[in-house]
């Protein structure tokens, strides 16, 4: 919305400065890191008088989750709420990348933020049924997928581009929707699963966003892409605006959400949040580096499946528990230390991803 206030520029004042996208992520990330330190002590106090017992702790899970008991959910409506009001107000209103984002972050948020109602209301951990969960995410998928082919140059529709290999695209035709939806919904659902302990999720969520940041902005510039030869896809420029806000917001969260945390992520904030960074691969058509920088994601949700695969064929169990970092946690890691380690491998990753603009 601010952007409209370089119509009040002559060139050279201040307010041409809201020309630049750099300039408004950086008042993206902090408006929505101020709104996350303003409303965040009062959005835990009503979320802990509302919910009571706070999230349902299950039984089977490590015995040190049990003092968690009474912690309330759905803080990611703090982080929802800092980035989309933050994207709001410095982004294009007329960039449909944008609305792209929001529109996939707001609608898993909804789906999450069902999860947590029923998972709170009836303080079981069942919540919404899954296939229920599966087929809203697909829809949602199947719009974001035809929204984001439908803005991108004719030359990029339905094609999927290979990193590293220079000039290389695959002509997907018919499979490009299916191919989206694995993409979306698939790191939708490894967030959640990665969001099993204080402050695991969160971090390599911003870290992955970052990156995501970064490469969005270089394929939005001509003369990026020709200097690292990677695909121009007009006006994903914008979508730094968005990741610097969900870096701002997720920077607020944490701050509550450190060990012991104040206020869990929820549902609400994980599928939201894994839901937008697959939104912004296909929007740039990275779908592949999303795989790289994150990573973690794609181990943690690998560890499940791996384990429910192995168990129904073998009756045996590949992992102490799944996901992953419930496993190191009955290995005796402490919870910290498998955090900040998660934190690191993170950060390692996404720098291998943004090598990939480079590697040609």
């Amino acid at each position: 919305m601010l952007y409209w206030l370089t119509a009040l520029s002559d060139g050279g004042d201040f307010f041409n400065l809201f020309r630049y996208i750099t300039f408004r992520a950086g008042g993206a990330f902090l408006t929505a890191l101020l709104f996350g330190f303003l409303f965040g002590p009062p959005l835990i106090n009503v979320l802990r008088r509302k919910q009571g017992k706070g999230q349902p702790i299950r039984d089977d899970g490590p015995e040190a989750h049990l003092a968690k008991a009474g912690t309330p959910t759905m803080g990611g409506l703090l982080i929802v709420g800092a980035l989309v009001t933050a994207t709001l107000l410095w982004a294009r209103w007329d960039n449909p990348f944008v609305w792209l984002v929001l529109f996939v972050t707001l609608s898993f948020g909804l789906i999450g933020f069902a999860d947590d109602y029923a998972k709170v209301s009836k303080q079981n951990t069942a919540g919404v049924p899954g296939k229920l969960r599966l087929a809203l995410g697909i829809t949602i998928a199947v719009i974001a997928a035809l929204w984001a082919a439908a803005y991108h140059p004719e030359a990029l529709q339905n094609r999927l581009a290979m990193p590293v290999f220079k000039d290389t695209l695959i002509n997907l035709g018919l499979l490009y929707v299916p191919f989206s939806i694995c993409v979306i919904v698939g790191a939708a659902n490894a967030v959640n699963l990665t969001d099993g302990l204080d402050g695991l999720a969160i971090m390599p969520v911003m870290i992955a966003a970052g990156t995501l940041g970064i490469i969005a902005y270089a394929v939005g510039r001509v003369d990026f892409t020709e200097y690292l030869d990677v695909h121009y896809v007009p006006g994903t420029g914008e979508i730094l605006i968005f990741t610097a806000a969900l870096f701002g917001g997720g920077l607020g969260f944490l701050w509550y959400n450190a060990p012991p945390a104040a206020v869990f992520m929820g549902d609400t904030g994980s599928l939201a949040l894994g839901g937008a960074l697959g939104a912004i691969a296909v929007a740039t058509k990275h779908e592949l580096v999303l795989a790289i920088v994150g990573g973690l994601f794609v181990v943690e949700a690998l560890s499940v499946i791996i384990q429910v695969l192995y168990f129904k064929r073998t009756g045996k169990r590949v992992f102490l528990m799944a996901p992953i970092h419930h496993h190191y946690e009955k290995k005796g890691w402490a919870e910290p230390t498998i955090v900040i380690r998660f934190w690191i491998i993170s950060l390692i990753l996404a720098l291998i991803g943004l090598a990939t603009l480079k590697v040609r």
